[in-house]
């Protein structure tokens, strides 16, 4: 599970990191993110990031659905200290994803993460 601090919740924050955030795609996922910029500056200590995932019905039905984003929380949950302070990141599983192995998505995430982070992690 992800930690309740850690959770992309409003639609504003899933429309910032979309539209103002950098994005990668691979095979089976694109993953948005954006960072720095925080929505609530009134915060002394910088918020954690966030994360927060979209899967369509073109991926499949609900149990599968369900289960995809499962994957996805779990991978993404063991890669929160190597994200920025303060950003938010949307994970979007794409068609074809069902039928990934969690290896697979595995890669798939850490290589998008690679990319817009310029392959240095905190």
């Amino acid at each position: 599970m992800l930690p309740s601090e850690n959770r992309l919740r409003r639609r504003d924050d899933f429309g910032t990191a979309v539209r103002r955030g950098r994005r990668a795609g691979r095979p089976h996922l694109v993953v948005h993110l954006s960072s720095g910029n925080d929505p609530h500056p009134a915060a002394e200590t910088p918020l954690p990031p966030r994360a927060g995932f979209v899967v369509s019905k073109a991926v499949g039905n609900a149990v599968t659905r369900n289960r995809v984003k499962r994957r996805l929380r779990h991978l993404v949950r063991d890669r929160l200290s190597g994200l920025p302070p303060g950003s938010l990141v949307v994970v979007r599983a794409l068609p074809g994803a069902d039928g990934a192995t969690y290896d697979q998505l595995a890669r798939d995430l850490d290589a998008a993460l690679e990319r817009l982070l310029g392959g240095v992690r905190p």
